[in-house]
């Protein structure tokens, strides 16, 4: 990656177990991390997150202008939106802080990836069925090709600036996470996500050594673009920590911080959850993530309630695929693999995910779930039904009376993982 005869590069960074990064301490640490990589005279793209990740976007857009502008040949930026709908100019701005009007900020270019669009991506090899095999321990034996969104093809080096967090399908999210599923194409998302569906959200969330990283990093050594990352562990009230360096290696160091900050560790199990979605997550496939980081905690027989009156869509993109399958448990898919094996696997995962642990009894058609999901939603009681889903008006749902009847209540969920001591 590095210009023959520059050193190595190394990660730039500062983690914080208590306590939040002062703003002085993070121009330092970013200016240090940004100053090493080879990228003067570069057309630089910079990969980022959109509206569904807490980040403080605005003062790293105002940080990399400062450190990089300078010195690159072109600093453009593509939001890494997966399987998300696009954003519009108006959201673009919010979320970087400055005007951006026909997909431009000043002489800065800002793209939405286009997961829906074949003519978008690039082919960038192909990881075979004996290493697939290999790499989820026998799970899924297939071969899958690698793709990623043409435009990396148009850089000479790649910026990930991306918060990194526990995450269901991955362990933890960030780093190359921004390539698959950020900007890959779709078989590669399928096949990540139902590995992880098979390994269960309940077991890998938060776990940083997973079957689903390894194909991902297995997948970005197909890229032939260098990239770097600019990694923030962000808190409610701040960073926790910030590094910079080569890609993996980052991604390593601000996950070990993630694991540290954002697990909140419980003495027993709890029997009641009111999770509290908050605004930035505006249908169930975004905020279902109220459910999948309260989920170990929750005992056996317990109720998760995911209360959030402003989602009104169970999702803006795929909800006409959930809606024909529904929420259920892993092992309800696999049971009727004939039925179901056409459906994509990352609409087959987020189901699972959502409904959590459970089982299947083929004789009986029973299904049996570890514990209850209900939605306090703005989603009709009709529609929840019809999913497989339980329904609870959200206006009979006060939070402060919630917790004084002995609910665990999770405000602004989504993002800090809870889990039982062993």
């Amino acid at each position: 990656m590095a210009a023959i005869g520059s050193p190595p590069l190394t990660v730039v960074g500062l983690g914080l177990d208590e306590g939040c990064l002062s703003d002085p301490q993070i121009r330092e640490l970013a200016a240090g991390g940004l100053a090493q990589l080879p990228v003067d005279d570069a057309r630089v793209l910079v990969l980022i997150p959109d509206g569904t990740r807490s980040m403080p976007m605005p003062r790293l857009f105002e940080i990399l202008e400062h450190e990089l502008g300078p010195r690159v040949r072109d600093l453009d930026f593509l939001v890494a939106l997966g399987t998300h709908q696009p954003m519009s100019d108006a959201q673009l701005s919010r979320l970087i802080g400055q005007p951006v009007a026909e997909g431009k900020c000043g002489k800065h270019r800002i793209f939405n990836h286009h997961w829906d669009r074949p003519d978008t991506f690039a082919g960038l090899g192909e990881i075979s069925s004996e290493e697939i095999a290999e790499l989820t321990g026998g799970l899924l034996r297939e071969a899958v090709p690698v793709k990623l969104n043409r435009l990396i093809l148009a850089y000479d080096r790649i910026l990930i600036c991306g918060p990194v967090f526990p995450h269901e399908v991955a362990g933890f999210s960030g780093g190359a996470k921004y390539f698959f599923p950020g900007i890959g194409g779709a078989e590669l998302i399928n096949l990540t996500h139902w590995l992880g569906a098979l390994l269960t959200s309940y077991d890998i969330i938060g776990a940083r050594e997973t079957l689903v990283r390894r194909v991902i990093h297995r997948a970005a050594e197909l890229i032939p673009i260098p990239h770097f990352l600019l990694a923030p562990v962000v808190m409610q009230d701040g960073l926790a920590g910030l590094f910079c360096g080569p890609t993996l290696e980052t991604w390593a160091e601000a996950a070990a911080l993630s694991s540290r900050r954002h697990i909140v560790w419980l003495d027993r199990p709890v029997d009641r959850v009111l999770s509290i979605v908050p605004q930035m997550y505006d249908d169930l496939w975004t905020g279902a993530k109220g459910m999948y980081k309260t989920e170990p905690i929750v005992a056996d027989g317990g109720e998760v309630i995911l209360y959030a009156p402003h989602i009104r869509e169970v999702s803006y993109v795929h909800g006409r695929l959930i809606r024909e399958i529904g929420y259920h448990c892993r092992d309800y898919f696999l049971a009727q693999w004939d039925r179901f094996r056409g459906y994509p696997g990352g609409i087959l995962a987020h189901s699972t995910h959502l409904k959590g642990k459970g089982s299947y009894a083929p004789s009986s058609g029973t299904e049996t779930t570890r514990i209850r999901v209900t939605l306090a939603t703005g989603i009709p009681e009709d529609v929840c039904r019809a999913i497989n889903l339980g329904y609870r008006d959200p206006s009979t749902v006060d939070p402060e009376a919630f917790a004084k009847q002995g609910w665990f209540v999770v405000p602004h969920a989504g993002e800090m993982l809870y889990r039982v001591r062993a």
